[in-house]
């Protein structure tokens, strides 16, 4: 059986019953598994990690999307996060016995049935982008292009959806994709300075010169009174979470800002966080056998 992983983004992270309801909608769906359901008030945004079989897979996240779709309106919709519609990025990400081709065959038919019966506009990104352009998602969303941009920009030829009509409602539109597992990470800063901040974020991301895996952005958390460095490790191998959390600790040491704190959002693979015990604890012989949960279950 080919195992699928979906982590849709939906655009509420203050209301828990609504998110509770479109959970229960996801979840509804044979051979569903919620793994973990994360809310965000700053950000105003919620992340459900869940697997599924390949055959059941289109049905969960099409559930998810048309629920939300009913219980987000995006016109009274504000966060620190960008977003673009009620379900705002929903990702198929290939796990036991799949492929990232199945999850690209995955997206596309989601984002057909997407635009074809719930009216909403759908932009395809990652490997299952017809685009080159949309192929990474902060070319298709960002700071300055959200939900008001797109309600005036859709009949624009360029903005063209790849499913679904040329007009926004209330859900906005929604962005679908196949991509690899990432890391989702967060470093608190004890500074309110978002002009530091945002160079920070520039020092790290791919685009600007930084890390070739890793995509960020400077936000400010009113309720910590904190800036955050948002970043999204798109290859934690080849780019691991204590190289990209020392290098914002370094670039922060210009302004003299020390951290807070860090957090993951979602999940994370177990590799992921044994590597940085290696960093931090110099065990270069570790090997992740060692670690009695993982005898006990393997």
């Amino acid at each position: 059986m080919k195992t699928i992983e979906c982590v849709p983004n939906f655009s509420e992270g203050r209301d828990r019953g609504k998110v509770d309801d479109i959970v229960s909608a996801i979840s509804s769906v044979e051979t569903v598994r919620i793994l973990d359901v994360e809310l965000d008030e700053n950000h105003n945004r919620s992340v459900v990690s869940f697997t599924v079989d390949m055959d059941h897979a289109v049905e969960a996240a099409f559930r998810g999307i048309e629920k939300a779709s009913r219980l987000i309106d995006l016109n009274s919709h504000s966060g620190a996060h960008p977003r673009f519609g009620a379900s705002d990025v929903v990702p198929f990400i290939p796990l036991s016995g799949a492929k990232i081709e199945d999850c690209v065959i995955l997206a596309r038919e989601l984002g057909q049935r997407v635009g074809n019966e719930l009216k909403i506009p759908v932009y395809m990104y990652g490997d299952a982008s017809f685009l080159e352009s949309r192929r990474n998602l902060e070319n298709i969303r960002s700071k300055n292009f959200q939900y008001e941009e797109i309600r005036a920009s859709i009949t624009d030829p360029k903005w063209k959806p790849d499913f679904g009509p040329s007009k926004v409602d209330t859900a906005g539109a929604t962005i679908i994709g196949a991509r690899d597992f990432l890391v989702a990470y967060n470093v608190n800063l004890n500074t309110q300075d978002m002009s530091a901040g945002k160079k920070i974020a520039s020092a790290l991301r791919a685009k600007d010169g930084g890390f070739t895996f890793v995509k960020a952005l400077a936000f400010f958390l009113e309720d910590k009174k904190m800036v955050q460095i948002s970043m999204n490790l798109t290859n934690f191998r080849k780019t691991p979470i204590h190289r990209a959390f020392e290098l914002v600790k370094l670039e922060a040491s210009r302004y003299g800002i020390s951290v807070g704190e860090s957090e993951v959002v979602g999940l994370i693979p177990l590799e992921a966080l044994v590597e940085s015990a290696r960093f931090y604890l110099q065990l270069n012989g570790f090997n992740v056998d060692q670690i009695l949960e993982k005898k006990i279950w393997g």
